[in-house]
């Protein structure tokens, strides 16, 4: 009885190896291609940048999309990342980008949405200088503050006594 029940689950311990094999080769561990394709953020604006990544191309790729920005290097890992920037004239609406793995034939395909217009030019604080007016109204808040600052201790000045 014992002696049948051990080969019964050793039988059933093989079928199951002998069926997820053809799963295994079918999907060989980093060379499936590429999976998982996002894009962040989903919405862009013309002239912007957006994250891509994928995984799969563990040898990196290419992610390219027909004439909204040039062709970008997918880098090489698990998860492999790329930066696109969108050109100034791409035409606003939905489009599709493409990723390529360098080590298969397969692409994916990822939606992402180009907005008309420019989105905000952040980053650019400190690199514009203070206008003369703006200059002259500074140095003139400074120099009445040291000679405010001067009267103050003039003013306050004691007599030290005992003194010749």
């Amino acid at each position: 009885m014992r002696a049948s029940r051990a080969l019964a689950v050793t039988a059933a311990a093989f079928a199951a190896v002998g069926l997820a094999t053809p799963i295994a080769v079918a999907n060989p561990p980093g060379g499936g291609g590429p999976s998982n394709t996002t894009v962040n953020p989903y919405s862009v604006h013309q002239g912007a940048t957006m994250q891509v990544s994928a995984a799969g191309c563990g040898h990196g790729g290419i992610v390219s999309s027909q004439g909204n920005f040039p062709d970008a290097n997918l880098s090489a890992g698990s998860i492999g990342f790329a930066t696109v920037r969108i050109f100034n004239h791409a035409s606003p609406g939905h489009h599709t980008l493409s990723v390529k793995c360098h080590d298969n034939s397969l692409v994916a395909t990822q939606r992402f949405t180009i907005l008309d217009g420019n989105g905000a030019q952040g980053g650019i604080g400190g690199s514009f200088g203070p206008s003369a007016t703006e200059t002259a109204i500074g140095a003139g808040l400074v120099g009445s503050a040291a000679l405010g600052a001067g009267v103050h201790v003039m003013r306050r000045r004691r007599p030290i006594h005992g003194r010749a």
